[in-house]
């Protein structure tokens, strides 16, 4: 039996060289150095630079009139409210709301920093909104200066650190922008140039753990069965032809 060829190839690329397990063991400690002083997985990649430079526009031009609920807001929900939320009774949305949290185990938080960076974090969804900020305290290179997140769109200040990340509607996942916060605009302008984490976390950037190397597997050649040979056709005729007896035979 012959191996097919494409099957080989694919056994060959399943092959890892020397050079990238030692790059996948190095980034794999620097996880593990990370998470064990920061006690969280962390990952840091590189965002665009139009999303960034549009973050840092808005932050800076828009009042803190923006970051209120406006009528409008309350009315543009409403509308998108389905009808049949209100012909359900209050016991039955609770029952669903319970059933709907308890199969949500994590959210992912992607920080966006105005240096075109993000930093992604899991949380439970029954951890605080606090959490995000005493670690984001723990990371940035200015600690001592104040900072907020936000989401957008709409544009909304992150204000309620008791909230969970579930009841704050930050689930399965959601992405937050950091600013600081310095009340004098040539102030806010000078700290918000970056960089903004940490070295040691910066070092996470682009790495990602390749998978444990798997031992190619050997193809088995099948077994190959000997097919019984085909019975002899025999002759109607004869198959339905009665004995004669010899004509010497005599009883």
């Amino acid at each position: 039996m012959t191996v097919d060829s494409s099957s080989h190839l694919h056994l060959k690329r399943r092959r890892f060289a020397p050079a990238d397990i030692m790059e996948a063991e190095a980034a794999k400690a620097k996880f593990v150095a990370v998470k064990e002083k920061f006690g969280r997985d962390l990952r840091v990649f590189e965002t665009s630079g139009a999303s960034s430079s549009l973050t840092q526009v808005s932050n800076d031009d828009e009042s803190d009139d923006f970051y209120e609920f406006t009528a409008a807001d309350y009315y543009r929900m409403l509308a998108t409210k389905k009808t049949d939320k209100y012909l359900k009774t209050k016991k039955i949305r609770e029952a669903e709301v319970a059933a709907h949290r308890s199969r949500i185990t994590k959210t992912t938080i992607r920080v966006r920093f105005p240096d075109n960076h993000t930093l992604e974090v899991a949380f439970h969804p029954s951890e605080k909104i606090q959490s995000l900020f005493d670690l984001l305290s723990r990371m940035v290179t200015k600690p001592e200066v104040p900072f907020i997140l936000y989401t957008t769109p709409p544009k909304k200040q992150i204000k309620d650190m008791s909230q969970d990340f579930y009841s704050a509607g930050l689930i399965p996942g959601a992405i937050v922008y950091f600013s600081n916060d310095m009340p004098n605009r040539e102030d806010n302008a000078a700290v918000n140039c970056g960089p903004f984490l940490h070295e040691e976390v910066m070092s996470l950037k682009g790495l990602d753990v390749m998978p444990e190397p798997v031992e190619p597997i050997q193809a088995t050649p099948e077994p190959v069965t000997t097919a019984p040979p085909p019975p002899v056709p025999q002759d109607p005729k004869a198959a339905g032809k009665k004995p004669v007896k010899p004509k010497w035979l005599k009883m």
